[in-house]
């Protein structure tokens, strides 16, 4: 606002010159100011003493700082809402505020800072990851592109080997920081039903859990997956592979596993052909193994397997194209290897079911050493 060279002593002092009844031109001719000027002050200041007139100049100043405030708040609001896209608290999504409300906004470096909160020291000198952290973010991408379908506690689960210090959170911060988070996948919406509960299996050898998985070959030919796992330890004890699997054919795999393993007490299956065939019947017969059958239409009922046939689908299925049946066993075999010796379990502590099973046999082999002939007997 421009400035007047006349105080208000002066103003009230001619406009009280030209109530006494002086000329309004010779009060302006003596005074070096334009009629205008005069009839301006007089619409303004007429009938105000000097006081009353200071207070009115220090309201339109106080007035005009308002709205200059005014306007820099509303232009460091709009600034702000054109970079601010969510909730970012991160120092590195604070850096990047600030750049772009330098450069695209005009602002200075230290206003930016200001609005969004971090100090100029902090911006001008970004963290620069040590090699530790620079190593276990390597690790963890290689991880995530190799186990696509692995979240950031799976990962963590199998850094702990080579990397035995580090914390899960700081695992999730590099994780999300690569952008390596699975993708959810959307749930087909069952209508409401009463479920069957599955009983536990106190241990191993308990109840092994069967079913069948099909896959093609690029040449469009079917292939068919037994998947076989004990419901205690969550091992997988075979998958078998081939064109065609008959119900002879499944009992002649459960004699090759049953070998190193024992045979199981109760077997758990759907309706399947092969598993009501009188070839299977007869072995369960033969070797005193308990047959559960589920209800037709509730696969639930066998959860276990289910589930171990999701991990099967996501984890080895969807990420290979089999050319041919050779092939496809070997890849198989290796997930099964590795499933069973390498990817951790989150509902047996976390650690992979083969190291589990050895951990509870070794221990059923202690508790039997130190039992007395009569507890034998």
């Amino acid at each position: 606002m421009r400035k007047s060279k006349f105080t208000e002593e002066q103003i009230i002092g001619f406009l009280k010159q030209a109530e006494a009844g002086m000329a309004v031109a010779e009060i302006c001719r003596k005074g070096g100011f334009s009629d205008a000027t005069f009839y301006k002050w007089r619409a303004k200041f007429g009938g105000m003493d000097v006081s009353e007139a200071r207070r009115l100049r220090e309201l339109e100043a106080e007035n005009a700082k308002l709205k200059h405030l005014l306007a820099e708040a509303h232009l460091d609001l709009h600034a702000l809402k054109s970079v601010l896209g969510g909730k970012k608290v991160a120092p590195q999504a604070r850096r990047e505020m600030i750049a772009r409300l330098v450069q695209e906004h005009q602002l200075s470096e230290r206003r930016a800072c200001r609005l969004v909160g971090l100090s100029r020291d902090s911006y001008r000198h970004p963290p620069v990851p040590s090699v530790q952290t620079q190593a276990l973010k390597d690790k963890i991408v290689e991880i995530a592109h190799v186990r696509r379908r692995f979240g950031y506690r799976r990962v963590h689960d199998l850094l702990r080997g080579e990397f035995p210090g580090v914390n899960h959170k700081r695992v999730y911060r590099l994780y999300s920081a690569a952008n390596l988070a699975v993708r959810e996948r959307k749930k087909v919406k069952r209508p409401a039903m009463e479920r069957t509960p599955l009983n536990i299996a106190q241990h191993i050898n308990e109840v092994w859990s069967m079913d069948f998985v099909s896959d093609s070959l690029t040449n469009g030919r079917r292939i068919k997956c037994l998947t076989v796992a004990d419901d205690f330890s969550h091992e997988c004890v075979v998958i078998a592979v081939d064109y065609g699997i008959s119900g002879l054919y499944v009992t002649r795999l459960l004699d090759q596993a049953a070998r190193f393993r024992g045979y199981p007490a109760a077997v758990r299956t759907d309706n399947g052909p092969e598993f009501t065939s009188r070839a299977f019947i007869a072995w369960t017969q033969e070797h005193h193994i308990r047959h559960i059958l589920i209800e037709p239409g509730w696969p639930m009922q066998n959860g276990y397997i289910e589930s171990f046939n999701g991990k099967f689908r996501d984890e080895c299925l969807n990420e290979h194209w089999f050319q041919t049946l050779h092939q496809a066993r070997t890849e198989i075999a290796n997930w099964q290897r590795d499933y069973n010796e390498v990817r951790p379990h989150s509902s047996i502590g976390r650690i992979p079911p083969a190291r589990f099973a050895e951990q509870r046999r070794r221990h059923a082999g202690d508790a039997a050493r130190h039992l007395t002939p009569t507890e034998i007997h």
